[in-house]
């Protein structure tokens, strides 16, 4: 893979970084890929060979690609994580993914010799980083450099990353305008980000076991004029690892001498992560866990993700006080439509079990050890 042309484009509303992408190998056609935010934050993006490095090295292991060019100094820290994080793909993969020679120049110095830049934390509306946003406003003073400043709403994520379901700029609208009444309750800034990197490798197995973490940091490095540390929300708690998209032996080795990344809240379970925000009127009543992008609601109420999360939200008690979510209670028959033991989930489910029985609620206790049992026997 050859990544090239190096650029930025601007119009009269928004700034873009692209480049390039020339397959070697795979037999594809060159592609540009861009970052691209409002003109709002024109000054905070820059064309840096870092974001599109860690954007593009997973799909060109992915395709069987034996080098990855690119142009553009990259910074040493970066090379070793990536070699680092190379070696662990291919470990979980079976050695299937092959890591890569990168060929780049050597960043000889920091980019950034001021200590002035922010925290940011990628939002998506989901409990997780809802969580990870009002831990760090109880944990963190203001005036401490890991005080979330910043919060990266990303389209071509769950909206518009999927070539075939179409770009749904009606749907990040909508987003946007729910994840802007919690920027403005937080007293954070709301960037709103654009990416195709994801279709690169439209392979959904690729993209939510190895690929997604890669994405949000190739984000971060591309705003890394303004943010200095960037946080993902853990997707799991320390004893329900597993391999995916974003991990914590992943995220970290995608920062540089100039940008951390940070793969936070590992010691929190996802029903404690619920918890956490069971009093947060904004947050509860703006809150996006759904990826079906269904017309005019933020949450469908009958995905596998939605039903998840409700059922977490009816444990605490909250449910049937929100907005976001236009189901006051969860019926059993709503978990016959999918199953729960896939990717990894079923303890997302078992962890649910005791405060479904304190809160009374034994015929969601008696559906979820059925599907449990059954996903056993077979």
């Amino acid at each position: 893979m050859i990544v090239s042309d190096l650029r930025t484009v601007e119009d009269d509303t928004h700034t873009r970084i692209e480049a390039t992408v020339i397959w070697e190998i795979a037999d594809r056609p060159k592609k540009k890929v861009y970052i691209e935010t409002e003109n709002a934050f024109a000054a905070d993006i820059a064309t840096h060979p870092h974001a599109f490095l860690v954007g593009c090295f997973i799909p060109a292991m992915h395709l069987g690609e034996q080098r990855l060019v690119i142009e553009g100094d990259i910074c040493p820290v970066l090379l070793e994580g990536l070699r680092t994080a190379m070696a662990l793909l291919s470990h979980w993969s079976g050695t299937s993914l092959k890591p890569l020679s990168i060929e780049a120049g050597t960043l000889a110095k920091a980019r950034h010799s001021k200590n002035s830049r922010r925290a940011a934390l990628f939002m998506s509306g989901g409990i997780d980083s809802l969580a990870a946003l009002k831990i760090n406003r109880e944990r963190y003073p203001e005036t401490h450099p890991g005080y979330i400043k910043d919060c990266l709403l990303v389209h071509g994520f769950d909206i518009g990353g999927v070539v075939e379901r179409g770009m749904k700029y009606h749907v990040f609208e909508r987003a946007k305008q729910a994840m802007a009444q919690i920027a403005a309750d937080t007293q954070v800034a709301l960037i709103p980000v654009y990416t195709n990197i994801r279709h690169l490798c439209d392979d959904r197995d690729l993209w939510l076991t190895r690929f997604f973490g890669a994405v949000l940091a190739a984000v971060a490095h591309a705003f890394d004029h303004r943010i200095n540390l960037a946080y993902i929300g853990s997707s799991y708690d320390l004893p329900n690892l597993a391999p995916c998209g974003s991990h914590p032996l992943l995220d970290p080795e995608y920062s540089s001498h100039d940008l951390k990344i940070r793969h936070r809240d590992l010691e929190v379970s996802r029903i404690e992560k619920i918890r956490s925000i069971a009093d947060w009127e904004v947050g509860l009543n703006n809150m996006r866990a759904c990826l079906a992008n269904v017309k005019d609601r933020l949450n469908c109420g009958k995905c596998e993700k939605c039903v998840r999360t409700m059922l977490g939200l009816e444990a605490v008690g909250v449910l049937k006080k929100m907005t976001s979510f236009e189901e006051e209670h969860v019926t059993p028959d709503l978990l016959d439509a999918f199953s729960i033991t896939i990717r990894h989930r079923e303890h997302f489910y078992q962890e649910l079990l005791e405060p479904l029985q304190l809160c009374g609620r034994l015929d969601l206790v008696a559906k979820i050890e059925e599907k449990l049992d059954r996903s056993h026997l077979k």
